[in-house]
Parts: structure tokens; sequence; C-alpha cells
């Protein structure tokens, strides 16, 4: 139940159901599983795991179908990942963009247990032919009816994973969400985890895996969750893949007021794609320039880097607080939105606006009869 220290989910849409995590609440490295953001795209459909199957076929030696206790007597492993919806900070954009407008909270850093689906196309034998793996996912319906973009009827959600990515250790097949059975809105039984990538291939309700000898050009691939890409000359359509380094600041809240002379904790999350965070800096406009602020836990694969910075301001008036996240493939936060990316990847600097204030001075009440 949410409290005064800990707010509730944010509602985005009521149905299908997509919540917002309330990102300035952010305090510990793994967000609980009542508070993770949900992204649905249509109704999260009701599976009996008794009488679910996960269904491999395509270009593979020997097609399979297993249920749920096969999958979990298989080795299990654990993966601690970060999760952005590729549309996570898509309010920023100026102008507006189409779809859901998050905010800074549709992300979230998680420990994922499952099976490494590499395993599972071991058990079919993948044909040397194959090229890509595609995620079919429960849930389905009718996209943009009447509309230009409109779907060709009832579609499910479905996205392809090159055929190196899905062997990866980073994808694994998952039933367990921090320790716990997967909920309904976040997969249960059995969804796809894709440590680096956009949360779009983290395909939820997995019934059905088909090995491709050609990619796949469904409507999530090709029609949706795309940006365009300009290094070939004219630019050209790419699928959504890896997540962009980005930060944002948690706390101080926009709008925060506080004292000069006082300390203040500068505090967020950062996170990329294939590449660790190596370096979150700071600026919080006091004409001192970029300074690094400390990253906090351990490195994990995949998972984001809580960070902190602590500031003394020392004159009064307005500040603009930024931060930017550097990984070790040397992608730096950008400063400004680009136009390539469709409305999706937001992760230029957003400043947090802050005022500095002198020290308030206390009175006596005094009561008028």
């Amino acid at each position: 139940m949410p409290t005064q220290e800990q707010p509730s989910l944010i509602v985005r849409q009521k149905s299908p159901q997509n919540t917002e995590f309330p990102f300035a609440s952010l305090s510990d490295w793994l967000i609980p599983t009542g508070l993770f953001f949900v992204r649905n795209h249509f109704p999260a459909p009701d599976l009996d795991a008794r009488d679910w199957r996960l269904h491999v076929g395509g270009a593979v030696e020997r097609p399979i179908e297993l249920d749920l206790d096969s999958i979990k007597a298989m080795r299990s492993t654990t993966l601690t990942a970060v999760v952005e919806c590729a549309g996570n900070g898509r309010v920023y954009y100026v102008p507006p963009k189409e779809g859901l407008q998050w905010q800074n909270g549709a992300v979230g850093n998680a420990a994922w247990t499952g099976v490494l689906l590499r395993e599972i196309l071991e058990m079919a034998g993948v044909k040397r032919t194959a090229r890509e793996v595609l995620l079919v996912g429960a849930d389905s319906g009718v996209v943009d009816t009447n509309r230009k973009t409109a779907s060709p009827g009832p579609i499910a959600f479905a996205r392809s994973l090159p055929l190196e990515k899905a062997i990866a250790d980073s994808t694994i097949l998952a039933y367990s969400m921090n320790e716990e059975p997967l909920t309904r809105d976040h997969g249960y039984p059995l969804r796809a985890v894709v440590g680096g990538w956009y949360g779009m291939a983290w395909v939820k309700w997995i019934t059905h895996i088909t090995v491709l000898e050609q990619p796949f050009l469904g409507y999530w691939q090709a029609r949706d969750y795309f940006r365009w890409e300009r290094n070939l000359g004219e630019p050209r359509l790419v699928p959504l893949a890896e997540m962009e380094v980005k930060a944002q600041i948690a706390r101080p809240v926009q709008g925060a007021r506080l004292i000069a002379g006082q300390p203040y904790r500068i505090f967020g999350a950062a996170w990329s794609g294939e590449a660790a965070i190596r370096q979150v800096e700071v600026c919080t406009g006091d004409g001192r320039g970029w300074r690094e602020a400390r990253l906090l836990e351990t490195e994990h694969p995949f998972a984001w880097r809580l960070w902190e910075y602590m500031w003394t301001p020392q004159e009064v008036g307005p500040y603009k607080l930024r931060c930017r996240a550097i990984d070790g493939a040397g992608c730096v936060q950008p400063d400004l939105q680009r136009s390539d990316c469709e409305s999706y990847a937001a992760n230029w600097i957003v400043p947090v606006e802050v005022t500095v204030v002198p020290e308030p001075q206390t009175y006596e009440e005094e009561f008028v009869i």
C-alpha cells in the first residue's frame, strides 16, 4: 500500500494497464515487484501454468514442447538486469510525440531467475542456416484501428533477436522476479530477459519460439519500435535494440527549495546497453563545470548503477542540476534530443530545476482573536 514515504505507481493508461515507477522515490538497487513499471500493449492474458506450454520450432532439428515444470527442472541462472521501456522519457520530446507520455519511471532493475534461452535452443538443435530467434507472447489484439499504421487484424506481440544475442549469457527465459514467481503483469509464467536491450525485446507470456532463416519483418519489428540510421547516406529504418547510455536524477525533485549553506545529496541511477557504466558526472550550474559523482554498489553486467554527489550551494537563486553518464564503450549521454529516434530512446540530459533560498527565519506564532 502507498504511504507518505512510498508513493504508488503512476497510472499512464488504465486499459490496458500501463503504470510508471515514481522515480523520485528511488532508494534501493532492486525495485520491488509491486513498484516495478508495467508496459502492456494488450490486456494481460490470464494463463494457467498447468495448461501452458512452450513450443519451439522453425529451423531446428527437433521441434519440442515444454511445460513449466520441465523448464524449472533445468539448470537455473539469475541475471540482475535493468529494463527500460523504449518510450521512457517521451514526455520531454519537443514538439510532443505520440505514445504513452512516460516521464522517468518506465525503467527498473530486478533479479530475474530462469534458464538460458541458449539451452532451450540446444535441446531443439538449431540448424546452421538460422539467423534469428522469434519470441511470441500470448497477448494479442488489434493495433491502431482505422489508421494508416493499423495491424492486419488481431496480432500477437512478437519480436525477434539475432541468433548471437539469443544464445548469449545475457538472454534468459525467466519464471521468477526478485525471488518470487512472476506476476501476471510481469509475464507469468515465462518471459524473456534480454540484458542491455530495450523492453520491447523482453517479450512477456511467451508461448512460441521460432528459429528463423530470414529477418523477421512483423508488425513490432518493422512498423513499430524502430529508428532511423544515417550511416549509409540516406536514412534507413532499423529495429530498436540496445539501450542508450543514460543517467537520471531522482532527488532533489523538480522544483525543490534548498537552503543555502546546507549539504544536499544529488542521487540517481545510470545504465547503458551492452557496455557497463564507467562514470557519472554532475553539473550544478554554479560555474564549476562537470564534476564526478560517486558510483554506488558494485558493478554487475547489465544492471544499473546508483550514484550520488554531495553539493553545498552557497548562493541563493535558481539552479539547473544536470547529470550525464559515460559507459565503457566511450558513449556519452547527449545534451540534446536527436531527430532520428522517432518517439523513442529519449536519453538526452533533462535538467532538474531547484531554487536555493536563505536559511528560513522562525517567528513566534501570533493569534488574532
